[in-house]
């Protein structure tokens, strides 16, 4: 997703952990989830596209159920999650409709954004359901995830879906003001950190655990969140979530929290991403295809010759011009035996050609380094 420039509008991530959530109790708190909703709305309505990932299905599960306490087995936290999870995207709907808003449920794991078609499955669904005005509420499937594509908690899948759609900014809701110098609950002189230029070994052993055992993430999970977000272009911002227009504040710079600042403009963390990726295929392009490449313009396929080397949809792909030439690289939105059939043809062509269309490109000027 290009970001966007006109009127400083940005596309936002929101995490908001299971405390915040529940306001440290043990249900989920219906008040609270008003404030965070209310403050989506106003930013939408400025122009901003947000995007909530949402912790507290267990939570909800153990309100639903009756439990008093999180179990230790994962079937039975798998069944919590499952439960809860409906009960959760229920309450989200509620309070997002009282602003005639409508939400739409995602369930993620790290396979899905590991693998190059899935991650490109699920940037597209996103991308439709923020272009049709919806509020994306996202979550793990802590139903049917293993430990092996287990992203682990909230925190690391919002940097991860913040790298997935170029976020501007991700706002980490959580029980404490942001990072500080030493814990506060033990320390009467730990100061909060308002800026960390770069995250260092030394601001690394700053973190600690969490502070209710309502969610899995403590502050070192908000930290290793904010390294990757920032690695990618992203700006963090970790805050109270029980702070009045908390979310508002971080994405008008406001001063509150801790800021975390981007170690990467987007273009040069995606640049460094696709240029270590192997590339798995090869097309030839025609000399306007070429020019509009260079020019950092989407490749379409009316301007494709051929296919030099086979690939599979979201994979890395090289661009050649008629002489043999790498011009750029990129992530091919369609596999070669479709690229095949469309090579050459328009754009309003591939649905009729294909009997589906995913993108009236092969390659996005987003997913494509010009060489």
């Amino acid at each position: 997703m290009a970001r966007k420039q006109a009127m400083n509008t940005q596309c936002i991530v929101v995490k908001v952990g299971t405390s915040t959530l529940t306001a440290g109790t043990s249900r989920l708190s219906n008040r609270r989830m008003l404030e965070i909703a209310q403050q989506i709305v106003q930013l939408r309505e400025q122009g901003h596209q947000l995007v909530l990932v949402s912790s507290g299905a267990q939570a909800a599960g153990r309100e639903r159920l009756g439990y008093t306490h999180s179990p230790k087995e994962i079937p039975l936290r798998q069944m919590l999650a499952a439960v809860g999870q409906t009960h959760l995207m229920l309450a989200w709907e509620q309070v997002f409709g009282m602003f005639d808003v409508q939400v739409a449920q995602v369930l993620l794991t790290r396979a899905d954004l590991q693998d190059r078609r899935r991650y490109l499955n699920a940037r597209d669904a996103l991308q439709a359901i923020l272009s049709n005005h919806i509020v994306p509420v996202i979550n793990e499937n802590d139903a049917v995830v293993t430990d092996e594509i287990r992203v682990g908690d909230n925190d690391n899948l919002s940097a991860l879906v913040a790298n997935l759609l170029n976020a501007d900014l991700l706002v980490i809701l959580t029980d404490q003001p942001g990072l500080f110098t030493a814990d506060p609950r033990r320390d009467p002189n730990a100061q909060l950190i308002s800026q960390v230029p770069q995250i260092t070994p030394a601001i690394r052993a700053l973190a600690g655990g969490t502070k209710t055992g309502l969610g899995t993430g403590g502050m070192a999970t908000k930290l290793q969140a904010a390294e990757l977000a920032t690695r990618s272009g992203t700006e963090v911002v970790i805050a109270q979530g029980t702070q009045s227009q908390a979310i508002i504040d971080a994405a008008n710079g406001a001063p509150i929290g801790t800021r975390f600042a981007a170690q990467a403009t987007e273009v040069e963390g995606r640049k460094r991403w696709i240029l270590s990726e192997k590339v798995l295929g090869a097309v030839r392009v025609d000399e306007g295809a070429a020019r509009a490449v260079s020019d950092s313009k989407s490749l379409l396929p009316v301007g494709v010759r051929e296919v030099l080397v086979d690939f599979e949809r979201g994979n890395i792909i090289a661009v050649r011009n008629l002489l043999g030439h790498d011009i750029a690289r990129g992530i091919a939105r369609y596999n070669s035996t479709d690229t095949r059939k469309i090579a050459g043809k328009r754009s309003d062509e591939i649905e009729h050609l294909l009997g589906y269309d995913y993108a009236p490109m092969l390659i996005h000027a987003d997913d494509m380094i010009v060489l």
